[in-house]
């Protein structure tokens, strides 16, 4: 299993595919503050709480200029019905053959689902703080008060 980047690390370059089928490369994330953070799957209590609060929080995200990346091994086709059913209002990446989630070292042993991981990166594209164990009702004002001192 490989292990998880740490702060001050580059992320592995990797790619994602967006929920319109094209390709995000890990390289590409750059520019603004970035929150990419890792979910075990769709519309499951979790991980729809988590949405759901960084949707309520979008605002706030914005005005800090903040992006938000969810990302699961779910299919597009799946990202889409979860995004459009809870209102998400930030994309949703697929990573269905798991390989980004393995390269960024947040892929779970039985090798279906991620763990739920963030990764805060600043404008560079470097970690600014990995966050490895995430309360779903929280995390979202917890990542916006820490990106407040990048």
């Amino acid at each position: 299993m490989t292990a998880l980047p740490q702060q001050g690390q580059r992320l592995p370059e990797t790619e994602f595919i967006t929920e319109n089928g094209g390709r995000l490369s890990s390289t590409e994330l750059t520019g603004e503050k970035t929150v990419l953070y890792f979910y075990p799957k769709d519309d499951t209590p979790g991980c729809t709480k988590e949405a759901c609060a960084f949707r309520d929080r979008m605002g706030d995200y914005e005005q800090a200029g903040i992006r938000v990346y969810g990302v699961s091994l779910d299919s597009p086709e799946s990202h889409r019905e979860f995004r459009d059913k809870h209102n998400l209002n930030f994309p949703l990446l697929t990573d269905e053959d798991g390989r980004a989630s393995e390269a960024l070292g947040v892929l779970r042993e039985n090798r279906q689902v991620a763990n739920r991981v963030t990764f805060l990166l600043d404008p560079e594209g470097t970690i600014s703080k990995v966050y490895p164990e995430v309360s779903p009702e929280t995390h979202a004002d917890e990542i916006l008060a820490d990106a407040a001192s990048l």
